[in-house]
């Protein structure tokens, strides 16, 4: 199991309309993974690379939600989705992925700050 989470891993994500918060729906290590990105791809979903959000979401169970800690992350990855459907839609520029550094550190001291305050 240890030698699994040294493979690279993907998280696919759904959010529907009336939905409280996306919902992880797939994740995996090593072929999963490579599974996950290529029916993404396929399918034509814009796939962002982010080690340090894979490695958080890894710890959601599946069909379940993500934590409210990540919300800002997440959040900031649907926006520059949305921008390149608009792009693609009327011709325009595709933008740059986002850097979620910051809000994964945001959403991380929130997650600390949460725990302790429950111990």
């Amino acid at each position: 199991m240890a030698e699994r989470a040294h493979l690279p891993g993907a998280i696919a994500l759904a959010y529907g309309a009336g939905d409280a918060a996306p919902k992880v729906v797939a994740k995996g290590h090593g072929l999963i993974a490579d599974q996950i990105i290529e029916r993404a791809r396929a399918a034509g979903v814009f796939v962002h690379e982010s080690k340090e959000l894979v490695a958080l979401l890894m710890n959601v169970e599946l069909d379940r939600e993500i934590p409210p800690a990540l919300y800002r992350a997440i959040a900031e990855l649907l926006a520059w989705l949305y921008h390149i459907e608009s792009a693609q839609e009327h011709g325009g520029i595709l933008p740059s992925p986002p850097d979620l550094t910051r809000a994964i550190e945001t959403g991380n001291t929130t997650a600390e700050m949460n725990a302790s305050e429950h111990e």
